[in-house]
């Protein structure tokens, strides 16, 4: 495909990245909480962000290393558009090192892929009306997802973020015009962001508070590991704040571990602590808490279930206008 570039803004094939500033020949990153300082020739922890002779540059723009159509549940997120499918990409790279990684042959691989401007996406993404920015870390193709997410804005194209929430606020809030729903990945208390992410839980709740308060259709992921970020403390901990800071209408998803990357000597998390997980989120209020045994969307008022799920797939919806169709309860999410 032919390169589509704005010639001031490349070197090398590379796009010149956003947020940074110069110092000297070095650079410091300000996309992320990290704030790496690169010297020249160097890349960030992120493993696509470069200085080229005093100037920060994508490794990634236009070179996505997946691409795929995935049901929307897949995300996990239940109450946007569901049984819709979505167009989902990623390129290489993650601003965290979690040892647990689900997809770390990209998140951590070295950078490859086809070119593919945001035009050829969103002309890819004109059945399935979504565009998801998935399986790695958006964050570090932050310029790459946010031209794509502009474009398919002109042509009513619903933009996804799947993300750690490990980003600066100030390109976040530059971003989320363009986003219409976020699944954050929480990942667990201090300590585990610190030992086992390489990163800080901090910037991540604070992200969350700025994307509830743009309005953007929230629901959050808790991987539960055993021996490292499950107890019912944690749990406790974790739903407490959502409760608090987000109310009780934000979707959880507990989702289980499988020996993955540099912890395949953990056993796979059992039913038992997911079905204890749900449980202690429900006894916080909380209306909409799922895992992999319990997918139904239930009406928080008179517990019919509003919308039946196998797997990853929509099996019956009953919702009215977002109502649910024997109370007329309002069930919160974004139908439209």
């Amino acid at each position: 495909m032919r390169k589509v570039f704005n010639l001031r803004e490349i070197y090398n094939g590379m796009k010149e990245a956003e947020y940074w500033k110069k110092i000297g020949e070095n650079v410091r990153c300000e996309l992320c909480p990290h704030f790496c300082f690169i010297k020249n020739g160097e890349i960030g922890k992120c493993g696509v962000r470069q200085n080229q002779n005093g100037i920060l540059f994508s490794l990634v723009y236009g070179k996505p290393c997946s691409m795929a159509i995935d049901p929307i549940e897949k995300k996990p997120l239940y109450h946007f558009l569901p049984g819709n499918k979505t167009l989902s990409i990623a390129t290489n790279g993650c601003n965290l090192k979690c040892q647990h990684c689900q997809n770390w042959e990209i998140s951590q691989g070295k950078v490859q892929g086809l070119e593919i401007q945001p035009k050829y996406v969103v002309k890819e993404a004109k059945k399935s009306k979504i565009i998801s920015y998935t399986y790695t870390e958006p964050t570090v193709f932050y310029e790459y997802m946010k031209d794509i997410a502009q474009l398919a804005k002109r042509y009513k194209i619903k933009n996804v973020m799947v993300t750690n929430g490990f980003i600066n606020p100030k390109p976040l809030k530059e971003l989320l015009p363009f986003i219409d729903a976020i699944n954050i990945d929480v990942k667990g208390n201090p300590e585990f962001y610190e030992m086992i992410c390489k990163g800080n839980l901090r910037p991540v709740l604070e992200s969350i508070k700025i994307m509830q308060e743009h309005k953007i259709w929230i629901e959050l992921t808790y991987l539960i590991i055993p021996g490292l970020n499950y107890s019912h403390l944690n749990i406790d901990r974790f739903v407490s704040w959502v409760e608090k800071n987000l109310g009780k209408n934000v979707p959880i998803h507990f989702t289980a571990f499988y020996p993955k990357y540099k912890m395949l000597h953990l056993p796979k998390t059992t039913q038992s602590k997911l079905e204890t997980a749900r449980k202690i989120g429900l006894a916080k209020g909380l209306n909409y808490v799922y895992n992999e045994i319990n997918q139904n969307t239930s009406c928080p008022k008179c517990k019919e279930i509003v919308i039946k799920r196998a797997g990853f797939s929509v099996i019956e919806n009953k919702l009215r206008k977002g109502k649910c169709f024997n109370c007329k309860e309002n069930i919160a999410g974004a139908w439209h």
